[in-house]
């Protein structure tokens, strides 16, 4: 087994380097080709893996590499193969390898389209050695190279502006996050003097009532700062309030990377550490509060900012933030499978969301505006007929994927009693309505109503070749049955078994599954229930503004016209950021460059040298007067002074 683990993960880095150092002799089908390849072993090889551990009961923990050992530290390259990995790998790969087919289509004309192959293989390799670790130093070594590959995506045309700008942004968000993380990491090592997950986990009860002092006289729990500080990492890489900013922009990047982003990898990444880290989040309540209140108000807010967006890609992105702010919200609750269950079926649907996006940009000779499509449904049908299913998935309609891992996580923040949970299940509650709000708000205008676009669009519309609408039609597939299918296990059964740890306190799912009574039911159950009508709501409210009243929302918007500037600015932060943080250190350089290069070291150190030398020289130069006779006197009036130092010495 240890040989097909180290196949899964190394198979992508493969492809990606020879996609990216020999691109040019094999060609652009070669690229292609020998990453899908890559990732194909690896979705296959995980399939096999999550049989073996799923059906035969397999578990696998142990290093393959000893990088080094100092002050009896190993840092060690390893992997700790169990349920969650296994699920976490399943996902990965099928949804890379699903964005790899569609790449070959949306990406066929680009001039870097070899690089573009290389990196995103990369990814996929770095987002697998990031789920499989067993401990700390290959968890951050994955954090990390997602972080950087991510960073050349979100900046892949590089000559647009926008672009640079927005791969920085997010290369420096999440530097912030890190910055956190890394502390998180260092006090795991300060007091436990290890790196390896099950030897922390082992010992995480016994620091349980362990305190530290940040500032003196002040006692901290050791396992509460600990977990914030791991838990800031999550902020960034899964764009939780307040360092959500990065994510939209990375918008900038081709579409199919949005949806790998955005998806399976790079976002998820936080969720899934939280869930590996249960052992010791369970031992702060403190901590689970925070991640409980942050994923609350992530949720509710990043909804909100969805109405007001016209560009595809970005209500799709915002639809993410708000996504990843309910399955923040089920780690804050104890509930770790569900919303490791959220997290699987979002990322069908969401990649489906943005695949679908990326067919009608390409229809639409990539104009992203949605206020100029409309109609598309009846030139697309595959495109048209998949995207609802996804806008039906991530709504929570009964029966579709997204109902039963997100109706999951709002029982279980209504069941739980962690501090912060009736603010969390207020905002979640709410958040469903709006999702179903800017959800159908984009269907309806991209795909129903009056055909808004010119006339040259409109001539060439067509529906997008087969290798962009296959991948449509795999990703349908499992936003549909995959919820129905395993809900009973995932979120209410003993799934995960031991490699999330719930204190019997904490365990809103248990409680839960006494009332579960197979899908069917909770299907029958979900018509009655609150969600059901805040969706059904949201969908009526979007046919009607949209459809019906068009004149609506513009007088909505002149009506509440402080309130749409708030959302359509972003509640300012980007500007707050900009302004404090940015032009704070802008100000801070502009400090030292004026007093410190240019008054203390050019001016004193380098110019006052000079100056101080010239001066000494011109007191030296009155005495160089060229006559014998004043040298005379001045060698006697020393000699004098030499010898009246002798003799009243």
């Amino acid at each position: 087994m240890p040989n097909i683990y180290l196949t899964i993960a190394l198979a992508p880095l493969l492809g990606a380097i020879v996609a990216g150092l020999f691109g040019k002799s094999i060609g652009r089908s070669g690229a292609h080709w020998v990453t899908i390849l890559g990732v194909a072993v690896s979705f296959v090889l995980s399939a096999f893996v999550a049989k073996h551990i799923f059906v035969d009961g397999g578990y696998y923990n142990a290093s393959v590499y000893t990088w080094l050992v100092s002050d009896g530290v190993k840092f060690e390259v390893g992997f700790l193969i169990d349920q969650l990995t296994a699920t976490m790998m399943v996902v990965v790969t099928f949804v890379s390898l699903m964005v790899h087919i569609y790449t070959v289509g949306y990406m066929h004309d680009d001039p870097g389209y070899q690089r573009f192959f290389s990196y995103i293989s990369l990814f996929t390799f770095s987002m697998l050695m990031l789920v499989m670790s067993n401990n700390f130093m290959q968890l951050f070594f994955g954090w990390e190279a997602v972080g950087l590959v991510s960073y050349l995506l979100i900046g892949f045309w590089f000559k647009k502006e926008t672009a640079i700008y927005a791969n920085m942004k997010a290369f420096l968000v999440n530097r912030v996050g890190d910055f956190g993380f890394l502390l998180g990491i260092a006090a795991v090592l300060m007091f436990f003097n290890s790196l390896d997950y099950v030897t922390v986990f082992k010992a995480a009860p016994s620091m349980a009532d362990k305190t530290m002092q940040l500032f003196p006289g002040v006692d901290w729990s050791v396992m509460t700062v600990m977990c914030i500080l791991l838990f800031i990492g999550a902020m960034g890489k899964s764009a939780q309030v307040p360092l959500h900013v990065w994510l939209p922009d990375s918008m900038e990047g081709p579409t199919p990377i949005s949806a790998l982003i955005h998806a399976a990898t790079m976002v998820t990444a936080g969720i899934f550490m939280v869930a590996r880290m249960s052992p010791l989040f369970e031992l702060s309540e403190t901590a689970l509060s925070f991640v409980l209140v942050i994923g609350a108000i992530t949720a509710f807010s990043m909804g909100l900012l969805g109405l007001v967006q016209n560009d595809i890609k970005r209500v799709v992105a915002y639809s993410t933030l708000s996504q990843l702010g309910y399955m923040t919200v089920a780690l804050g609750a104890s509930a770790y499978a569900a919303g490791i269950f959220h997290l699987g079926t979002h990322a069908f649907f969401k990649a489906l969301l943005f695949l679908g996006a990326g067919s009608v940009i390409i229809a639409m000779h990539h104009d992203q505006d949605i206020r100029n499509m409309g109609g598309l449904r009846k030139y697309m049908p595959i495109t048209w007929i998949t995207s609802l299913i996804g806008s039906l998935a991530l709504i929570g309609a009964p029966g579709f994927s997204g109902f039963f891992s997100k109706d999951s996580i709002i029982e279980a923040v209504h069941a739980s009693s962690i501090p912060g949970s009736d603010f969390a299940y207020y905002c979640v509650l709410s958040g469903v309505f709006i999702t179903a709000l800017y959800s159908f708000r984009m269907y309806f205008m991209v795909f129903h109503g009056k055909e808004r676009m010119d006339e040259h669009t409109r001539e060439h519309l067509k529906e997008t070749p087969a290798v962009i609408t296959i991948p449509l039609i795999l990703l349908a597939i499992p936003s549909v049955a995959i919820g129905y299918l395993f809900v009973g296990d995932v979120a209410f059964g003993n799934y995960f078994g031991e490699s999330i740890f719930v204190l019997p306190q904490h365990d809103v799912l248990g409680h839960l599954a006494e009332e579960f009574h197979g899908p069917a039911g909770m299907i029958m159950h979900g018509f009655t229930q609150a969600p059901f009508w805040l969706a059904i709501s949201g969908v009526f409210t979007a046919w009607f503004l949209y459809m019906k009243r068009p004149d609506i929302p513009e007088k909505i918007s002149q009506k509440a016209k402080g309130l749409y500037v708030l959302l359509t600015n972003h509640y300012y932060i980007d500007k707050i950021y900009s302004i404090v943080f940015a032009g704070g250190s802008r100000g801070i350089g502009q400090l030292f460059y004026q007093v410190g290069d240019q008054k203390l070291i050019d001016g004193l150190m380098v110019n006052g040298t000079a100056k101080s030398i010239g001066w000494f020289s011109g007191v030296i130069r009155v005495i160089q007067t060229g006559r014998l006779y004043t040298y005379a006197f001045v060698m006697i009036i020393g000699l004098a002074i030499m010898l009246g130092w002798v003799v009243f010495k």
